[in-house]
């Protein structure tokens, strides 16, 4: 299918080759190449993404802006079809859209280095930096209420009285947990009304596969806008440092393998900082290890309240599958609070 879309971008393909590419689990990715060119095809996942159409609005907005301000920052635009359009569309099938390969870029799918954390971000702090003077309530909502947490809590808790019971009665010690922690859904609230953290451009998806890197590990610019949209730092902030501070993932069922990396935090702030210092607030600046907690508490509720739900959301490869995602997000969180007050003094050295 992916070779059938490309005459709506190129003129000539006969001798294009195309490979799965990358680790992203939404979209589908090929690299599409010859001796010459390379590229990157998507096809985007409309079962996600309900309106395609507003991606790349949005993308496009934040592109011309870039470039009118900032024509030096490596922005990866979409190539326009040939038909001067954003998207390519084949019916029946969804939407595409083509961007350049980027000669000597990687990226990576693990954190194992601070400098590696360091260059990540500090890429996505650039980009945020760079789009302050960005109205980002200009921008289309590409998934709706996306980290909402207190939309999140109400769901889980619809969950406990609607869902599996036998489930439910297999989770007690979890859901005792996010209930004893409902304070951090309260500081939520009270953030949307303090006017002291802005709507911001945010990315949304911080993970690091979404950093391009170049032969020498040096952060070269971040993809994957699809979920760039108006929010809070907390969410990019937050999304870092649940992904990056552990080196165990989210899929992880031996828990002795999840711990925070004290030097990892401290690359994540000094990147982060090193770029949005001047342009976050003294209460935004102060709640970084509570993006930290924000983020891992949202993603342990939203596993358990699938879990409950028969795995509608995000599926299952195995019966527990949620349950062990839920079980691992709550240990990091755990291992996290333990450690707040050490990553609250790290981060006073930044601020």
């Amino acid at each position: 299918m992916a070779r059938s879309i490309l005459p709506a971008y190129l003129e000539y393909t006969e001798d294009l080759q195309s490979e799965p590419y990358g680790s992203g689990l939404i979209n589908t990715t090929w690299r599409v190449y010859n001796k010459d060119s390379a590229y990157i095809l998507q096809k985007i996942n409309a079962g996600v993404f309900k309106d395609p159409v507003k991606i790349a609005s949005n993308v496009r907005m934040i592109s011309d802006y870039l470039r009118h301000h900032y024509p030096e920052y490596l922005f990866v635009d979409p190539i326009k079809t040939l038909e001067n359009k954003d998207l390519a569309f084949m019916e029946g099938d969804g939407f595409y859209r083509l961007t350049p390969f980027i000669k000597g870029s990687h990226t990576e799918d693990v954190v194992l280095t601070a400098e590696v954390a360091y260059e990540a971000a500090k890429q996505f702090g650039r980009f945020s930096a760079l789009l302050d003077g960005f109205d980002a309530n200009k921008l289309f909502i590409t998934i709706p209420d996306f980290h909402n947490l207190r939309l999140r809590y109400d769901q889980f808790k619809t969950s406990i009285k609607e869902g599996n019971q036998k489930r439910i009665l297999r989770a007690g010690d979890q859901i005792d947990f996010i209930a004893a922690n409902e304070t951090i859904v309260d500081q939520f609230d009270a953030i949307l009304q303090n006017p002291d953290f802005r709507i911001r451009v945010m990315h949304h998806d911080t993970k690091i596969s979404n950093v391009l890197l170049d032969e020498k590990n040096k952060g070269i610019c971040v993809i994957d806008l699809d979920t760039l949209m108006p929010g809070y730092f907390i969410s990019d902030v937050g999304d870092m440092l649940r992904t990056y501070l552990s080196p165990a993932s989210e899929e992880e069922t031996d828990f002795s393998k999840i711990y925070i990396r004290e030097e990892i935090f401290e690359a994540i702030v000094k990147g982060y900082l090193g770029e949005m210092r001047s342009v976050l607030s003294d209460a935004e600046k102060t709640s970084i290890v509570y993006a930290g907690k924000f983020m891992i508490y949202m993603q342990a509720i939203r596993f358990l309240t699938d879990y409950f739900n028969d795995d509608t959301y995000y599926g299952a490869r195995y019966p527990e599958h949620n349950f062990n995602r839920a079980a691992n997000q709550i240990d990091l969180l755990r291992k996290l609070m333990e450690k707040e007050s050490i990553l609250v003094t790290l981060l006073q050295k930044f601020i």
